[in-house]
C-alpha cells in the first residue's frame, strides 16, 4: 500500500460529507439521523483533501488541539489504528465530539478560506466507529495506585474526562451524579436521534472497568453533605455544568404550557428510556413555539416533530445570519453565517427578529394560548454586536399550546453549594485561580461550571486540564499532558 502524501488531493476530490438520512425517513423514528459511514475508499479520498498545512489553523480552531492533519493523513493511508491513537492523544471521547460538535475546526481549515473545508468531523466520527467495530477500544487500568482519592461532582464531558485522566495518574476516582444515569447532558440533554445513548453507556462501562467508581442518584449538597467529600477525599472537582436556565420574565410566564427547553428534552429522553414522565410536556397535536435559535432550540424542534406536533415555529430575537461571512467575521473565526439546522430540514418554520413580549391566556383556563411578539430591526457596531433596536411591527400574536424557552443558560446551579461561600464571577460561574482551584483549598472547578455554557469539546479540554492541576496539587508533579487551554474560547453562534 502506498504511503506517500497527497498534497494535491483537494484538487482531485470535492468535499463530501457522510450526511444524514432523508428528512422524511428520519422524522418517523428516534434512530440516529446520520447515514451509515462511507466505504473506506471514500473516507481515504476525503482524508487526502487535507493539505498538511505548514500552519494547521484547524488545530487552532479546536479547543483541545486535536492533531487533525495527522489523523487525516493516517486515514488516507488506511492506518486506522494509529489514527485512533492520534485522536485519543488529545481527546478522551471522540465519539462525543464526532457526533455533536459544531466543528469550529472546519471553519478554521485553510481550504475554508476560499473553498470547501476538509470533512474533519466526519473523519473523526469514522475513526471512532471503526475502532469500536474492530474492538480496538479496550479498558486500560493504571498499573499502580497513588493512595490518593479524588471526588468528581458531575458526570458530563468535563467530569468524565477529568475522571479518566486522574485515574490514569493512579488516583482512586469516584464520580457523583445527581441524576439516575451517568453522562450528564450527554444522556438527558441531547436527543437519542442526535447521539445514541448506547455510546455513552459503553464508554462509562469502559471507565468503570478501568477502576473509576460511579454513584448515580447522588446529589452532593443535598443527599450527600459536601463536608463528607472533603473528609473522605484528598481533592474535589466541581464539574456540575451551567444548567441555571436563562429565563424570560414577562407577563404570563407562570402559565401552563410554558417550559424550559432543557426540561422538555430531558422528559423526551426519559420517555425514550422507558422511564416515568410528565405528559404535560408532550407536543403531540400541539402548536409549538420554540424561543431561541441555538442547538437546544433545534433539538426541541426536532423532538416536537417526532412527537407529532401540529406545527412548530422556532423564533429568534436576532436577525437571520448572512449567507456569506461579514467583514467583522473573517476566516479563520467560526463562521457566523446562516446554516439550516437538521431540525429545520425536517419541517416547521423559523422566524428571526422577533422579540417576545407576553405569554397570553385567551380563554382564562390558566394555559398559554398565544405568544405576543414584536418585529424589531437591529443596529450593529463594527464588531457585529447589537447596539440598539427599533420596533417595526407590534402586537403580533402567534397561537401556541406549548412554548419552550431555549435562550441559553446563566451559569452554574449553586443552590446545593450556597452555604460553602464559594466566590462566583459576574457571569454566574465558579471563580477559580490559574490552577483551576476555587477559594477553598483542594476544591477545583472545571467545564461549564467555571467557564459558562459552551461546547462539548471545550468541556473535555477543561476536564483534561483540571486533572493535570489536581495531579500537581496532590503529587507536586504530573505526567499528564500539559494544558492545552486556549486564550480564545470558542465563539458560540
Amino acid at each position: 500500500m502506498s504511503h506517500e502524501r497527497h498534497p494535491d488531493g483537494f484538487r482531485k476530490f470535492q468535499r463530501a460529507t457522510i450526511g444524514k438520512r432523508s428528512a422524511r425517513e428520519r422524522i418517523g423514528d428516534y434512530g440516529e439521523i446520520y447515514q451509515p459511514a462511507w466505504s473506506e475508499e471514500q473516507l481515504r479520498e476525503q482524508g487526502r483533501r487535507c493539505m498538511d498545512c505548514g500552519v494547521p489553523t484547524c488545530m487552532g480552531g479546536c479547543p483541545i488541539g486535536n492533531i487533525i492533519p495527522e489523523w487525516n493523513d493516517l486515514v488516507s493511508k488506511a492506518d486506522w489504528k494509529e489514527a485512533l491513537d492520534t485522536l485519543h492523544a488529545t481527546n478522551n471521547f471522540p465519539e462525543f465530539t464526532g457526533y455533536t460538535c459544531p466543528a469550529p475546526c472546519e471553519d478554521a481549515c485553510v481550504l475554508a478560506y476560499n473553498d470547501d473545508p476538509v470533512t474533519i468531523k466526519d473523519i473523526e466520527r469514522a475513526i471512532y466507529d471503526r475502532a469500536w467495530e474492530e474492538g480496538w477500544i479496550k479498558p486500560n487500568p493504571p498499573t499502580r495506585r497513588t493512595g490518593r482519592k479524588v471526588a468528581i461532582v458531575g458526570s458530563g464531558p468535563a467530569g468524565l474526562a477529568a475522571a479518566q485522566q486522574l485515574n490514569r495518574a493512579g488516583h482512586q476516582v469516584t464520580v457523583f451524579e445527581r441524576d439516575d444515569e451517568i453522562g450528564g447532558l450527554m444522556i438527558y440533554g441531547i436527543p437519542d436521534f442526535k447521539f445514541a445513548k448506547d455510546k455513552v453507556a459503553r464508554r462509562v462501562d469502559l471507565l468503570a472497568q478501568e477502576g473509576i467508581e460511579f454513584q448515580a442518584n447522588a446529589e452532593v449538597g443535598t443527599t450527600i453533605p459536601f463536608a463528607t467529600l472533603r473528609e473522605n477525599f484528598d481533592a474535589v472537582c466541581l464539574a456540575i455544568g451551567a444548567q441555571a436556565h436563562r429565563d424570560v420574565p414577562m407577563p404570563g410566564r407562570q402559565l401552563k404550557g410554558v417550559a424550559f427547553g432543557m426540561a422538555y428534552l430531558t422528559r423526551a429522553n426519559r420517555q425514550q428510556a422507558g422511564k416515568p414522565v410528565d405528559d404535560e410536556l408532550d407536543a403531540r397535536g400541539k402548536r409549538v413555539i420554540v424561543l431561541g435559535g441555538g442547538d437546544t432550540g433545534a433539538d426541541c424542534v426536532a423532538t416536537a416533530h417526532r412527537q407529532g406536533a401540529a406545527e412548530v415555529i422556532q423564533i429568534s430575537i436576532r436577525e437571520q445570519p448572512p449567507l456569506q461571512r461579514p467583514d467583522y467575521n473573517p476566516w479563520p473565526q467560526p463562521a457566523r453565517t446562516y446554516r439550516k439546522s437538521y431540525a429545520q430540514e425536517e419541517g416547521g418554520e423559523e422566524s428571526y427578529s422577533l422579540e417576545t413580549m407576553e405569554f397570553r391566556d385567551e380563554n382564562g383556563d390558566g394555559h398559554v394560548d398565544c405568544l405576543i411578539t414584536e418585529r424589531v430591526a437591529w443596529i450593529y457596531d463594527e464588531h457585529g454586536r447589537r447596539k440598539e433596536r427599533t420596533v417595526v411591527e407590534q402586537n403580533i400574536c402567534l397561537p401556541a399550546d406549548l412554548v419552550l424557552i431555549a435562550v441559553g443558560f446563566s451559569g452554574a446551579e449553586m443552590h446545593p453549594f450556597a452555604a460553602l461561600g464559594l466566590e462566583m464571577t459576574g457571569y454566574g460561574t465558579i471563580k477559580t485561580d490559574r490552577t483551576m482551584m476555587t477559594g477553598m483549598p483542594g476544591v477545583f472547578a472545571a467545564g461549564d461550571a467555571a467557564m459558562g455554557a459552551s461546547l462539548v469539546v471545550w468541556a473535555i479540554g477543561e476536564g483534561r486540564d483540571v486533572a493535570r492541576q489536581i495531579d500537581l496539587y496532590l503529587m507536586g508533579k504530573s505526567d499528564l499532558p500539559a494544558s492545552l487551554r486556549s486564550h480564545n474560547p470558542p465563539v458560540l453562534p
